[in-house]
Parts: structure tokens; sequence; C-alpha cells
């Protein structure tokens, strides 16, 4: 217990720069107030004494805020923070070091008992408000935005937004950010998720520049391999270059 405890607070050392001191830990955070009153609830859930359980849980949702059933499964160095209005259902499983913003729901979408709520694995992040819905399953590291609503599976890694969420590309926006500054470009504050027409054609400009590139660089290294002086090679890329540059402010 002692030794949870210990890690909870390392936890939020690790991801809280507000927090200042173990004892305004121990006093002032509900998501470790809700953690440790779980860990009692739970005990109690899985040696039969059901109601008890459920009346500790929900004395520890009168007092943080945080709603989880006994039942519910959670694993070491998760942190709640902030808290208020989470809600985890009965049969929900949160990996180890996963992270829980405020008004997060992990909720089921049927009345069937049974396996119903998520499942998270280790080090997912979910959210402000986000809501994942069903026996679905977060993969390893996988984030989740703000608000996001999730029915579906989400891979490892990957991070899903919107309602209903979505699975962002990151390797195309990572292409298009490459693009971007290769040509001095600044995209600040225009995410790929953006429905707004202008900021879409931004984006297909820039998707088009990229499929040019690496069909010049595929051209010029097959000309390479057949024996252009390699000066050569390296004027008609630089040209290239520029003249596609100078296209697009034309």
């Amino acid at each position: 217990m002692f030794k949870h405890l210990r890690e909870d607070i390392a936890v939020v050392f690790d991801r809280d720069p507000a927090a200042r001191s173990t004892f305004e830990i121990l006093t002032t955070y509900p998501g470790v107030h809700a953690l440790l009153l779980h860990r009692l609830s739970g005990w109690l859930w899985r040696h039969g004494l059901r109601w008890l359980a459920r009346f500790i849980a929900h004395l520890a949702r009168w007092f943080t805020g945080i709603e989880i059933h006994p039942g519910a499964t959670i694993g070491r160095r998760v942190f709640i923070d902030h808290g208020m209005g989470v809600v985890i259902g009965e049969t929900a499983e949160i990996g180890d070091d996963c992270t829980l913003y405020h008004g997060v729901t992990l909720g089921g979408t049927s009345w069937n008992k049974g396996k119903r709520h998520p499942t998270l694995g280790k080090g997912v992040v979910i959210g402000a408000g986000a809501k994942i819905l069903g026996p679905i399953t977060l993969g390893e590291g996988a984030k989740i935005g703000s608000n996001a609503v999730v029915v579906k599976d989400v891979p490892p890694g990957a991070t899903a937004i919107g309602i209903p969420a979505r699975i962002l590309d990151t390797e195309q926006a990572k292409i298009r950010s490459e693009t971007a500054e290769k040509i001095g470009f600044s995209a600040y504050a225009i995410s790929q998720d953006m429905n707004d027409p202008v900021v879409q054609a931004i984006h297909a400009i820039l998707d088009h520049i990229a499929a040019n590139d690496q069909r010049m660089h595929l051209i010029l290294g097959a000309l390479q391999k057949l024996g252009v002086d390699s000066d050569a090679v390296a004027v008609a890329e630089a040209k290239f270059d520029v003249n596609h540059l100078n296209k697009i402010v034309d």
C-alpha cells in the first residue's frame, strides 16, 4: 500500500508542474484520494463485500468528484489530473502509467452484462472531456484529444480526435511540416484536422509538393544509377526546386 502511495506521489511530481510538496499532494489532490479509496473499495468488491464497496465508492465520489466503480481495474502510476467529472465504469481496465484529465468518461454503450467498458493499454493519455465508450481497446501509448468521442479501437501510439474520433495520420502531418519548412512557409496554428477550405487547400498544395519532390528524387536517383554525372544531377535538382517554387508563387 505504501509503495503504491509513494508511486502516486512521484507521478504527480512528474506530470504536474504545479505540485510543490508531498504534503500538498496528500491533502489537496482529489485524483490521489480517489485512487486510494478505490484500492480499498476494490479489495472489498473482490472479497464479496459488494454493498460496502459501493458505499465507499459513493463517498469517494462525493468527496472528490471522481466516480470509479469498485469493479474497475486500475494499474500502477495512474494519474487523474484535476479529476472533477471523471467516470470509470465497472468493467473498465486501465493499464500502468496512464493519465486521465477532468471530465473523462470510460463508459458503456450497452445494458448487457459482461465486458462493456474500455480497456486502456500502458501509457495512454486521455484529454479533458473525452468519452471512451464500449468494450474497445486503446493501444499502448495512444493519445485521445480533448472532448473526443471514441467508439472504436485505437492502435498503439496513435492519436485520435474529433466526434466521432478519427485517427490522425501522424506520418502525413510530419511530411507536410517538413515540406512547409523547406519552402519557407510557417503553418503555425494550422492543424490537419481543421475543416477550413483554405487550410485544406494549403494541405493539398503541401501534399502535391511532397509527392513531386519524391518523384523527382526517384528520377534523379535512377539517372545516377545510369551513370549520369552527379554534378549534372545536382544542378537539375536545384533547377527543379527553383522552378517548382516559382510556379507556386505565380
